[in-house]
């Protein structure tokens, strides 16, 4: 999958036709009632490939919170889609960019609808895609959402092209709460129809996916489940791959300067590339990934 290339003029255009110009929600933009069976990633395979038209494609994963707490952010990403897939592009932060989304509830509450895969793609059908998935809108009261089977999604169930040419994917996970320290045989089996001898623990699983993925998350510090002790929980999870973004409404901005900082931008060239209060969010989410970067700290949880 992935043929095509991002246009502004099928954006507009994409906008006008589905409504989402005028939503004011996320239920007037995520109206499909029961989850489609082709992005349920039971026993799928999700291919990223290279081709004539795009020979050095880059998958990319953005893993978004569906429960009930994240209404605000899924409309954020539908209104900021077309800018946000506009810049990947006018930035070139990576080479041919395909990108698939993911939608990401708890288990223990939604079982086989908890995630939900788009396939891997360049054009306006990024748009089209994500807007099938399901607002599942349930979570389960736990401190935890199942963020990790993406993880486990992107190590066992992508074939990229770009892996074979020694080039890492990039996961981005957003939400407002915590990861399950482990993901159960029983789990796995509903959700990916795989069979597992035991379960997984997060640190064998990220280590796993961290082969061919440069795994982040993303914490909205404006989320309805956030703690400041979240903060800590994530950055002892993933280190400087661990993002806290105070205003939600800056994280496609932050994606964005995220992945062009990941190709070797300066941080303070990225700020600058944005208006004053853009910049200042951004600096201040990458603050410790840039210091990582430019040897200032080690903080990468190594695998």
């Amino acid at each position: 999958m992935g043929g095509g290339s991002w246009k502004s003029s099928d954006w507009e255009s994409f906008k006008s036709v589905s409504g989402i110009s005028h939503a004011r929600s996320a239920h007037d933009i995520y109206k499909i009632h029961s989850t489609k069976k082709e992005y349920l990633p039971y026993g799928v395979m999700r291919e990223s490939r290279s081709t004539e038209e795009h020979p050095n494609s880059t998958p990319i994963i953005i893993g978004l919170d569906v429960t009930g707490s994240m209404s605000s952010l899924l409309k954020i990403m539908v209104d900021k889609l077309g800018e946000t897939m506009t810049q990947i592009y006018k930035r070139e932060c990576v080479a041919d960019p395909q990108i698939c989304f993911a939608a990401i509830d708890d288990y223990i509450t939604s079982e086989n609808e908890c995630l939900q895969v788009t396939q891997f793609e360049s054009d306006i059908r990024i748009a089209e895609q994500m807007r099938e998935l399901k607002f599942i809108e349930r979570g389960g009261g736990n401190n935890w959402e199942s963020y990790a089977l993406a993880w486990y999604f992107a190590a066992r169930h992508t074939d990229c092209d770009a892996f074979k040419d020694g080039r890492k994917g990039i996961l981005i996970t957003i939400g407002d709460d915590g990861c399950q320290p482990t993901i159960s045989k029983e789990e796995v089996k509903t959700v990916f129809g795989d069979d597992l001898d035991s379960d997984m623990s997060r640190d064998e699983l990220l280590s796993e996916v961290n082969r061919h993925w440069e795994v982040f998350h993303i914490t909205m510090a404006d989320g309805m489940s956030y703690t400041e002790e979240l903060d800590e929980e994530w950055e002892g999870i993933l280190g400087n791959h661990s993002i806290v973004v105070k205003d939600a409404d800056k994280i496609p901005e932050v994606i964005v300067s995220l992945i062009e900082r990941l190709a070797g931008t300066d941080l303070s060239t990225i700020t600058k590339s944005w208006d004053h209060s853009t910049g200042l969010v951004v600096a201040d989410a990458l603050k410790n990934f840039d210091l990582a970067l430019s040897g200032g700290k080690t903080g990468l949880v190594e695998f």
